[in-house]
């Protein structure tokens, strides 16, 4: 049975669940085995379980090579717990498996987790706030949208001056937008684009968006300071000094700053056995319990590097600032301590890196329900952000850079015009990026060729215009706009088609001007002999 990526998407830990329990099953080998003077059949070791589902996990994309063994037997003891295996006695429900020889077998049908049934929704777009709202009451629930469509009667009138026509204009100016308006509009793009990268319908079934609190996105963004660590305003929320300090050491090491260098063997163990104590004691990871399905659908986009480096940069912009900045300097010290060939060995068994994953995984990630794969997820996820954590754990400066953009636009001087459907607005003067010549010309004209051409239709088609004036148009249309004009009229005869002349009815010539009168026919009798 070929193993397949379980890309983004809704209930993904039961997806894998269910998957990998088909794949065990197909792949384990059973056969008869003989225990105390007694034959089984078709049962197999809890060794040869964890060696065939250790490798199974290894080669299979979603998971990876870095599943340790310990990691294959705690979840065989969950399978043991879930009946998916059961002891040659019947036996199931206690998590007494153990990497020995003990004999198990399959039920006859190893139970496959149910999906929870949810009615289908279409494609739902984040919706943008309406700044023109009053400011008391403002929800972050639901966000109004004023949807604006460019129509053919529009740019008539925008393009007016081209066909000689100037409707009267007022300036007017938007009401100034204030820090709830902004800290809306930072969410409602900071989510479209999150459902943007995940190629979801909708982000109902892996966030909740009434949990994300829009001033955390803010803070996030713009309170950091130069190492692009955030600085908290709240500063009771801190991590105590003197795990700080734990914290550099390690990460320093052997150039402790905060600590004098130490005099005693296994020195180094003890610091770090401080620091994993610490974070275990917290109540909820630091991803927090709200975004755990969020986080578990962004490991499908792990074989497209860029975009799952995308979704997990916004995902963390989600987080309190609190939060964030904990994982920023404890993923910074488990990369430097993971790469630090001068630090001693901090476990006798385990390699320094893996031990970084084991020892932080769940105080990163982890769910508030019991989730039978949640270690295994995050251990991939922890990893990924080990590899990644400078890029993960910044700001990403497009999705800025187009919030900022959309604000400035919004407190623009705008122009509103007599009949006019929407505002023209007059931008203030901005940086621009130059481009080049061949990219200048495809813009100019193809940016405006399909409502331009509209607007020629309707003037074509407009029956209501005099002859006259619509001749007037079409000259003037021609003159501003000839690539457009002649996509329309490409030959004079064309446009002839649209002007048929009007031919005058000659009277008709009368036979009889031009010919004798009719003589009657007389037969005449021959002479001839």
């Amino acid at each position: 049975m070929e193993t397949r990526l379980v890309g983004p998407g809704p209930y993904r830990a039961t997806r894998l669940w269910n998957e990998i329990i088909e794949l065990f099953r197909a792949g384990m080998p059973v056969r008869k085995h003989r225990c105390r003077f007694k034959s089984y059949d078709r049962c197999f070791k809890a060794s040869e379980a964890v060696d065939v589902l250790h490798e199974l996990l290894g080669s299979n994309q979603n998971f990876g090579p870095e599943v340790t063994r310990d990691q294959t037997v705690k979840l065989l003891k969950k399978f043991l717990k879930n009946h998916v295996i059961e002891d040659i006695k019947g036996r199931w429900g206690k998590e007494d498996f153990q990497d020995d020889g003990h004999l198990y077998r399959f039920p006859p049908s190893s139970p496959l987790k149910s999906y929870p049934k949810k009615p289908l929704c279409g494609k739902e777009i984040i919706k943008f706030p309406d700044w023109n709202e009053p400011k008391a009451g403002t929800s972050q629930e639901h966000i109004p949208v004023k949807s604006v469509s460019m129509n053919s009667e529009m740019w008539y009138k925008r393009h007016s001056i081209a066909i000689g026509e100037v409707p009267a204009c007022t300036v007017v100016f938007r009401r100034e937008l204030t820090q709830t308006n902004i800290e809306e509009i930072w969410k409602s793009m900071t989510l479209s684009q999150l459902q943007k990268v995940l190629g979801l319908d909708s982000l109902d079934e892996v966030l909740d968006t009434k949990l994300v609190n829009s001033k955390h996105i803010v803070q996030n963004a713009y309170n950091v300071n130069k190492q692009g660590i955030v600085t908290l305003e709240d500063k009771s929320k801190e991590l105590p000094h003197w795990i700080l300090s734990a914290m550099k050491c390690l990460a320093n090491w052997p150039s402790c700053s905060d600590l004098k260098q130490p005099t005693y063997a296994g020195f180094e163990k003890d610091v770090f056995k401080t620091i994993v104590d610490y974070f275990d004691q917290m109540k909820e990871p630091l991803l927090t319990f709200h975004f755990f399905d969020v986080f578990v659908s962004v490991l499908g986009l792990l074989q497209k590097h860029s975009k799952a480096v995308e979704a997990l940069q916004i995902c963390c912009l989600l987080l309190p600032p609190e939060n964030r900045k904990r994982l920023q300097l404890l993923v910074r010290m488990m990369s430097r301590i993971s790469l630090n060939k001068d630090l001693p060995p901090l476990s006798e068994s385990v390699r320094t890196r893996t031990l970084m994953v084991q020892a932080f995984s769940r105080c990163i990630l982890c769910s508030n329900d019991e989730i039978d794969l949640d270690e295994l997820l995050a251990a991939k996820l922890v990893s990924f952000l080990m590899d990644n954590y400078q890029e993960i754990l910044s700001v990403p400066s497009a999705l800025k850079s187009s919030i900022e953009d959309h604000v400035v636009h919004l407190q623009r001087v705008h122009m509103k015009c007599a009949r006019a459907d929407t505002d023209a607005t007059f931008p203030p003067p901005s940086f621009c990026h130059q481009i080049s010549t061949d990219e200048f010309e495809y813009q100019r004209t193809t940016g405006s060729q399909e409502p331009l051409a509209a607007l020629l239709e309707e003037i074509v088609m407009n029956k209501e215009i005099p002859v006259r004036d619509k001749k007037k148009k079409l000259k003037q249309f021609q003159k501003s706009y000839p690539e457009v004009y002649r996509v329309r009229f490409p030959t004079p005869e064309t446009e002839a088609v649209l002007f048929p002349e009007k031919t005058k009815q000659k009277a008709p010539i009368l036979m009889w001007a031009l010919k004798k009168p009719f003589q009657p026919f007389h037969r005449t009798r021959s002479f001839r002999m």
